[in-house]
């Protein structure tokens, strides 16, 4: 018995051990889930999936994704908060912001697939060259704004784009507020308040769009405005994008 509780001791001595050598984002969240519909899962660094509830963590390594007719709203640490529409998914790549650390900011997030709409927070504020949004084509930098990002890879046939026709394959931007400068291989574009851009592959520059042809990022009031503390709001309809 008492080898067995020395073992215990041991065991658990190895283990505080060990997490002392863990990275610190293996331990703390990112931010957190404030609003969500349907089935939204996280996948996270170490390969493990959970399912998403209101007040979720998100952490560092995570993969958001959420499922058709769903969609999840998450608040990061600095303030910034991002809607994730339908079938979409988001990698959280980096997150460091510490208050006291203006330095070590920096932010990196992946739209892998879908679609999203953001409002930043202080972090693009006070850093704005630290906040960047990859997508596959393009990276997005952003200068404290809100904006609207739609991925089309033969996948958004539901969405209505110009002449009743799904929005063509490739990246579509938004710009509500602020700017966000869109760069690859092509070329950079800097767009504005009320512009639209999209970009068609990593070697196509981003050009401008007009507005009446440009997909605009849309979503229901509850998304953005209402607390949801369980349970389901909104329709799938609500949250397909729009042209504006």
């Amino acid at each position: 018995m008492r080898r067995n509780r020395l073992r215990a001791v041991e065991s658990l001595a190895l283990i505080g051990a060990l997490a002392g050598l863990l990275p610190e984002a293996a331990w703390s969240a990112a931010g957190s889930v404030t609003h969500l519909s349907g089935a939204v899962v996280a996948r996270r660094g170490d390969g493990q999936s959970q399912i998403l509830s209101v007040k979720s963590e998100v952490r560092e390594g995570d993969v958001i994704a959420t499922a058709e007719n769903s969609y999840a709203r998450v608040k990061f640490g600095d303030g910034t908060e991002v809607v994730l529409r339908p079938n979409t998914q988001l990698k959280v790549d980096a997150f460091k912001y510490e208050e006291q650390r203006p330095r070590e900011d920096n932010v990196l997030l992946s739209l892998l697939k879908g679609g999203l709409r953001s409002v930043t927070g202080l972090l693009a504020k006070r850093n704005a060259a630290s906040f960047r949004v990859q997508a596959p084509n393009a990276t997005i930098g952003i200068r404290g704004t809100s904006f609207g990002l739609l991925y089309c890879q033969n996948d958004c046939g539901k969405v209505p784009g110009p002449g009743g026709n799904p929005p063509a394959n490739g990246l579509h931007v938004d710009v509500s507020d602020g700017a966000i400068v869109v760069s690859n291989a092509g070329g950079s574009q800097e767009f504005k308040v009320g512009q639209f851009g999209y970009v068609q592959t990593s070697q196509t520059p981003p050009v401008e769009v007009p507005p009446g042809q440009g997909t605009q990022v849309t979503l229901p009031p509850q998304a953005l405005n209402q607390q949801i503390l369980g349970g389901t709001v909104g329709t799938s309809a609500t949250l397909e994008c729009a042209i504006k």
